[in-house]
């Protein structure tokens, strides 16, 4: 629909979101960037602490701190079951960066933090991996690869496609895996001028931006089995990302990810 200077109303209505969306704002931002560093601390101290004993530890509501553990994928560490084997990486292994969002306020608009992460899917026996690149401020899926193993390759393939879509952010986080750690990875970002950024040795909690989004692509995606192939399968991760960035409403944005980078972008 091409509408010569649209009203909020049709604007919305063009967009399939609601009228009170267009004013949408992250609440409290800051505020609430500050007390998940400070839950991050006090995870140091207690690590299997969830939000009942965070909020009395903290002087704070359980509420608060149970809504800001969910805005940033926080979960206390809980011991779990045997991970998938892991497939022999032969890159250059090199010493971890420190956690730059420990640092620096929460980003105000896209393009400063880039958060990454992967994921198995259990496949005909097997398993694959999908690793993806998100925009902290959008929640954007700014990049993704599909892969057999969990190595280099895999979260290299991730870069590579968030790069060749998107302008190089300012900071990479993820945690201290030694994909991430690889040499070949790490100069390829800082090549690209970003700042490369990792979580504390065990605190699975300083990089759970993704944990959400893991969680309902697999309700989503149901069971892989249903595949005959590995492209099967790739072509419904796809679809389902793209869904995902353009059309499902996030809970915390009230609108898909690329509106409401749109939306940041047009100053709505």
């Amino acid at each position: 629909m091409h509408l010569e200077n649209p009203t909020k109303t049709e604007l919305a209505k063009s967009l399939g979101i609601s009228r009170a969306s267009l004013y949408y704002e992250p609440s409290l931002p800051q505020k609430d960037w500050l007390l998940k560093i400070r839950i991050e601390q006090k995870l140091h101290e207690h690590p299997s602490y969830g939000h009942k004993r965070i909020g009395p530890a903290l002087g704070i509501g359980k509420n608060r701190a149970k809504r800001v553990m969910k805005l940033f994928g926080i979960q206390p560490y809980r011991r779990r079951g045997k991970k998938p084997k892991k497939a022999r990486d032969l890159g250059q292994i090199i010493a971890p960066y420190q956690n730059w969002l420990l640092l620096i306020p929460f980003p105000e608009h896209e393009g400063i933090v880039w958060v990454s992460d992967f994921t198995y899917i259990p496949f005909l026996g097997r398993f694959i991996y999908l690793a993806t690149i998100m925009d902290l401020f959008t929640r954007e899926v700014v990049g993704w690869s599909v892969w057999t193993a969990h190595n280099t390759q895999l979260v290299l393939l991730a870069l590579i496609d968030a790069l060749e879509k998107h302008s190089a952010a300012n900071y990479l986080h993820s945690d201290q895996g030694t994909e991430y750690k690889a040499s070949l990875y790490c100069r390829l970002a800082e090549q690209a001028g970003i700042t490369v950024s990792m979580s504390h040795k065990s605190s699975p909690w300083e990089n759970g931006y993704q944990e959400s989004f893991y969680s309902q692509f697999k309700v989503d995606l149901g069971d892989p089995g249903r595949f005959k192939t590995l492209g099967e399968l790739t072509a419904e991760i796809y679809l389902l990302i793209h869904s995902y960035n353009h059309t499902r409403i996030h809970t915390s944005l009230k609108m898909p990810p690329s509106a409401f980078a749109d939306q940041q972008r047009n100053h709505i």
